[in-house]
């Protein structure tokens, strides 16, 4: 449970740089998003899931 609390409050803090820092591209990416077909947002989602899960098992193993 604390590995995922972590996780999360690392993605927060990431986003919130990422926002910090170059507010006019997060506003860009966020209105493309928005116009972008739901399928292909499922498939991207996904895809870094499965990243993701790829990772953390490359780092624990």
């Amino acid at each position: 449970m604390n590995d995922l609390l972590t996780g999360a409050a690392l993605a927060l803090v990431l986003e919130g740089v990422c926002y910090a820092l170059m507010p006019g591209t997060m506003r860009r990416l966020a209105a493309r998003m928005a116009e972008t077909p739901a399928d292909r947002l499922r498939w991207a989602g996904l895809a870094g899931g499965c990243i993701g899960v790829g990772l953390v098992w490359l780092v624990r193993r």
